[in-house]
This record gives structure tokens, sequence and C-alpha cells, in this order.
């Protein structure tokens, strides 16, 4: 390719990125304060493409003060370079220890402060089903079994819930310890500079979303941790053939595929839909590649399908799938209800009554969806999909924006996240801010040990103040997180980095089935924190010459 073809292609990769990006500043400033997007202003138009103009010219200079430092090193230099990383292999054993204990001593201060952790985001629901042996697919039952059956079994021998909350606290923190301490161990070997590597760890170790969910009972932390593990072996394959000769890194693929699959439905969805495009990019070992993604998804299918089975686990319920056709339709009712024929209103008060239909929010889709018909919607799904149909047909933009106000928390770089305000939870109501759960839900009970440090999460949790100050916002902001994300993306795309985009196929997949849930918190997309040591190591990769 000439010089003029890779410019051209350079500053088209930009213009798309600048055009997308504007429009989500526009689109979600406007979701933001309005809670509608007017697609017939044409004030928006024309801001949609300056902005786009000038962005473009901003992302191409960016791109050539990157380009800029990829400069081809000396082979003395390289020479250099050489021994400095077979020194650090011989030495390498100290730094993970350090890496380690580091990680593990920036999170005991924390937990100590806010004993026995996170027991929140559903952890009350799964506990009560190994309790009470009642089981459902609402949430993963690996998790179900090993958060639950970790409380109730060191209850039944200490009589203390706390303790069992704090023992799943201390097994989770290890585990994160250890797989963070695993990928700067790779990173190292990959020739990634110290300077990067410790600041990934300070990262890990201080940063506010990190430490929340790692001291968390949600199932989030140990699927992105799952996730964490997939990503480097993706880098793997991509840059080193030597991959499908090494049964540690198959292993690893499978195994970790397998944890993201049975830790999230919709990291299965993604699984799958990556599979196809990892075997266009992989074509000369597209048959092994086939093999142990069929080996993840098999295992995946059985533990989960033995599970189901052996617990007689009730999968009845499809509301989860349909959050956004059911905020559509409430939305449309509250907005515009003279589309709904008589027949139409019987038929979705069959599965939507009105009193669910009136609990409508336009951030948050549980009000509505908690109160969905199951077993009616099971009954004849066609007849109400045809309903779902025929009203969109009608009203299109109120369908949109419908979908936009549950989502673009996840696009929009200045959301503030309060989707829970006003809601009253065990120990407080949600005011101005819910970024983070924060409570320790029954039977678990909060015994701070150091109140000073629990105040600060308290305030991080549950205030709106850290989401008002300028840069810093973005670093808290699962939007913006998505940004740097795919400026990255579009920066090595343009340079004809193929090798080091794999990581970022599932990042991009998962981020999309997430826009199809019910509303935007930073746990659906924590990847965007715990994997950023990880793609900024890949952006200094990208600096290297080719």
């Amino acid at each position: 390719m000439g010089k003029d073809e890779k410019q051209f292609r350079s500053r088209l990769i930009a213009g798309v990125f600048s055009l997308l990006f504007s429009a989500a500043i526009l689109f979600g400033a406007r979701l933001d304060s309005v809670e509608n997007v007017d697609v017939g202003d044409a004030a928006l138009w024309i801001q949609l493409v300056t902005f786009a103009v000038l962005f473009t010219g901003m992302v191409c200079l960016l791109w050539r003060l990157l380009d800029s430092s990829v400069k081809r090193r000396p082979k003395g230099e390289r020479r250099i370079s050489q021994i400095i990383t077979a020194v650090a292999e011989k030495i390498g054993g100290y730094e993970d220890i350090l890496s380690f204990l580091f990680l593990l001593l920036c999170w005991l201060p924390v937990f100590l402060a806010v004993y026995p952790g996170f027991f929140v985001y559903d952890a009350q629901d799964e506990y009560i089903q190994v309790a009470t042996r009642v089981f459902s697919t609402h949430h993963p039952l690996v998790h179900v079994l090993l958060l639950g059956g970790m409380i109730c079994g060191v209850h039944k021998l200490t009589d203390s819930y706390n303790l069992g909350i704090a023992c799943y606290m201390v097994f989770q923190m290890v585990l994160a310890a250890g797989i963070f301490t695993f990928l700067f161990s790779y990173l190292r070997k990959k020739g990634v500079t110290r300077v990067l590597r410790i600041i990934g760890v300070v990262w890990l170790g201080l940063f506010p979303t990190v430490v929340m969910f790692t001291l968390c009972s949600a199932k989030d932390a140990l699927f992105t941790l799952a996730l964490l593990l997939l990503l480097v072996c993706l880098l793997e394959m991509g840059t080193e053939a030597a991959f499908f000769e090494s049964k540690g890194w198959q292993s690893l693929f499978v195994v970790s595929g397998m944890g993201m699959m049975l830790l999230r439905n919709n990291g299965f969805y993604a699984f799958l839909v990556m599979i196809p495009v990892l075997l266009l990019l992989q074509k000369k070992r597209r048959w092994r590649l086939l093999f142990l993604a069929v080996c993840a998804v098999a295992g995946c299918m059985l533990v989960n399908g033995g599970l189901k089975a052996a617990l007689h686990a009730d999968d009845s319920e499809y509301q989860e799938l349909l959050t956004v056709p059911i905020q559509q339709l409430a939305r449309t009712y509250k907005y515009a209800p003279e589309v709904f024929s008589g027949e139409d209103r019987e038929v979705l008060y069959e599965i939507l009554d009105e009193e669910a239909l009136s609990l409508y929010t336009p951030r948050l889709s549980d009000p509505v969806k908690y109160r969905f018909a199951n077993e009616t919607f099971a009954r004849d799904k066609g007849k109400y999909a045809k309903l779902w149909l025929r009203v969109g047909l009608k009203k299109p933009l109120i369908y949109l924006n419908a979908w936009w106000m549950t989502s673009y928390g996840f696009w929009y770089p200045d959301t503030v996240i309060n989707v829970y305000g006003g809601n009253t939870v065990f120990t407080f109501t949600y005011k101005d801010n819910s970024y983070f759960g924060y409570e320790v839900e029954q039977p678990g009970v909060r015994e701070s040990k150091i109140p000073w440090i629990d105040e600060v999460y308290r305030k991080l949790s549950l205030e709106v103040w850290k989401e008002k100050v300028p840069v810093v916002s973005w670093l808290f902001s699962p939007g913006a997180m998505f940004w740097l994300y795919a400026f990255l993306f579009a920066w090595l795309l343009s340079r004809g980095r193929y090798e080091l985009l794999y990581p970022f196929l599932p990042i991009f997949l998962i981020w999309l089935t997430v826009l199809l849930g019910p509303t935007y918190l930073p746990r659906y997309v924590l990847f965007f924190w715990y994997a950023l040591p990880l793609f900024l190591a890949v952006a200094q990769m990208g600096m290297r010459p080719h």
C-alpha cells in the first residue's frame, strides 16, 4: 500500500471514529438533559457535521504524534533490550511476588473498612436460592452455588453470616491478585516497559472502581477476571504463531472461555459471535481453533445443563432477554397511548398490566420488567411479538429513544450514574448518585474496622462529586472508557496492526450486548477498568516497528 493510500485510510478511519464520537456527544447530551433526541432538529445535524470535522482534525493530529514515536531502534539498542529482558526473566519471580503482595496490601485496608465486604447486587437472592434449595437460572448457577454455598457452609460451622461473606471476599481478592500478577508477568515477557507495568499495578491496586468490585459479591468480578484471561490468550494468539503449539495456552483459552460464558449469559452470546470472526482471521489454524471453541462451548453447556437438571432450576423467565422491547412498549404507552387500538391494549395488558406500565422510568427497566407476565408470554410468543412490531412501526422514534435512555451511559462520556435515584434499599435511599451499591444486604451486617475509609467509599459510591470533576470524572465514566478503547482500536487499525486487535473483539462484542440490558451501570462493563493495563500495553506494543 502506497503512502497516499495509507494516509487516505488513516483519515477515513479517523473520520468514521470522529463522526461516531460526535454523535455520542450530541445525542447523549440531549438524552441526559431532556430524555429525548429529536432527529428532526436541523441544528443537531449541523452540529454533528461541524463536530465531526473538528474531531477528525484533532484525531489525525494525535495519531501523527503517536506515529512519530514509532522509530526503529538501533541494532545495539535492541541487543541491550534483549539483555535487559533476559535479566528481568531471571528476577521475574520476585517482581511477581511483590505485585501479588502489593495488590493484597492495597485492598486489605478497604476490606477491613467495609467488612465483611460489599454484599450487594442480587447477593441476597443468590444466597436464598442455596439456603432454601429453590433454584432458578435468573443468576448463573455456578456463581449461585459458589457464593451461597460458601456463606451457608461457613454459617453452619461458625454461626456467622458475616464470616461466610468475608471468606468469599478473601477468596475473590486472592484470585484477582493472582490473575493480575499473571497478567503483569505476561506483559514483562512481551517486553512491556517496567514503568507501564508499575502504573498498571498501582491502578489495579488503588483505583476505586477496581477496588469496589474486587470486594463485591456480584458475579461481575469473576466474569471479568475470566474475560481478562481470555484477552491475554487472544493477544498471544494474534502475536505468536506458537500459540497453537502450546497445550498450556490452548487449555487456558478453553477454560477462560468457559468461565466467562458460565458467569454471564451475554458472555456466552459474545463468545459465539467471536468465533466466526477468529476463524476468518486464523485461516491456517482454522480447524484447531474451531476444536478449541467447540470444547469451550460444549463444556459450558454441559456444566450449565448438568447443574440445571441436578438442581431442578426454573428457567421460565423471559424478561431479561426482553428488557428493551418491554421498555419500548411502556414508553410508547406513556407518551403516545393513542397508537394502541382497543385490541392492542387488551393484548398488552395480558403481559404488562396498567400498574406495571405506570411505573415506567426512562433509565431503568426493572420497575416494569419485574411485573412482566412470563407464563402468559410463553403461551403465545408470536402474538406479543406482532404487537411489539405493530406499535414500533407507528412510533419508531419512541422505540429508539426508549433504547437509548437505558444504554446511553455506556457511550456518553459525561453521564451521571443515577439510575436508582429515589429507590430505598436495606440501609439507605439513593439520592443523587448510584455509581455503586455500597451496602451489605441481609443476612450480612456492616462491621467496619476502619470507619474513615468506609466513609470515603460511601461517598465515592453514592455522591455525585467525582462525576463533576473535569478529566477525573472520565476515569469513572463507562462512556469515556469506551471511547478510550475505541480510540486505541482505531489508531492500531489505521496502522495496520491487525495482530494486536484480537483482544478488542470480545470487549466490543460484550459492550454491544450490554446496550440491550436493563440500564447502564459500571458493573456491566467492569472490564474497561480491569483490562486497562493490558490495553495500554497493547498500545505500547503498537508503537514498536511493525
